[in-house]
């Protein structure tokens, strides 16, 4: 996808081999310098030979996506975010080894960035994943959705399992009995309900998005809004607070 929307399908790859689930690259885009931090869907494998699932954020894509948003700052490039994100890396060994910290220094350098950011939600955009690829919460100049992005707290399967969950626990409290066809009614309408609320359409009416575009226009929007931006060439200092080298 990167290579259909970059000049002349060329990056420079930064940390290729390093952090895989999250892709660090810079580019040019109808010429404009930009940097782009995008999440890879397949499994990928480490060099140490541990599986890694495509769309999770792991400590090692957080810190190498950290050193590489803080660079495009101190070099004044705009960042392009890509996102296809179901979340952070979760579990005991995760935490050992330091997810929370990796992850926290991401959203940390995400918070504190002044150059322009750009972000397109290319497919899930599930729980503190989207604050990390910069989703609106994180003030992006534009934010955009492709027609079957999903953007929700957590994936509509799960979600849904933990609402009925309450739902029933809440009825049983109160003398109710539901049978497993009740049960499995209540799942469905749950499901369906929260499949409509993830969808961009529902995001773009509460201005969560701007625009729905379609996919065979990003390198068009994307230059667009690199256009715009530029009128406006003015960049705060950047002060991360700790020397970057």
């Amino acid at each position: 996808m990167i290579s259909r929307i970059v000049d002349n399908s060329e990056i420079d790859e930064y940390k290729a081999g390093y952090g895989k689930t999250i892709i660090t690259a810079y580019a040019r885009i109808d010429g404009w310098a930009v940097g782009i931090v995008a999440n890879q869907r397949s499994v990928v494998k480490t060099e140490k030979g541990e599986m890694q699932v495509g769309g999770v954020i792991y400590s090692d894509s957080a810190d190498k996506a950290t050193r590489f948003i803080m660079n495009c700052n101190q070099k004044k490039i705009p960042l392009l975010f890509l996102q296809d994100v179901t979340g952070f890396m979760v579990g005991s060994k995760a935490e050992h080894g330091g997810i929370i910290k990796d992850g926290a220094k991401m959203v940390n350098a995400v918070a504190n960035s002044v150059v322009p950011k750009i972000t397109i939600i290319t497919g899930n955009s599930f729980g503190a994943g989207n604050y990390a690829m910069c989703g609106k919460a994180y003030d992006p100049r534009f934010i955009f959705a492709y027609p079957n992005a999903k953007i929700s707290v957590m994936g509509g399967n799960q979600a849904s399992s933990v609402l009925l969950d309450i739902k029933l626990k809440q009825e049983e409290k109160s003398g109710h009995k539901f049978s497993d066809e009740d049960k499995k009614k209540l799942l469905n309408d749950i499901l369906k309900s929260y499949d409509e609320k993830s969808t961009p359409l529902h995001a773009a009416a509460r201005l969560w998005i701007d625009e729905i575009i379609n996919p065979s226009q990003t390198r068009e929007w994307i230059s667009m809004c690199l256009e715009v931006a530029n009128n406006n060439p003015e960049i705060p200092k950047f002060n991360p607070g700790i020397i970057q080298t």
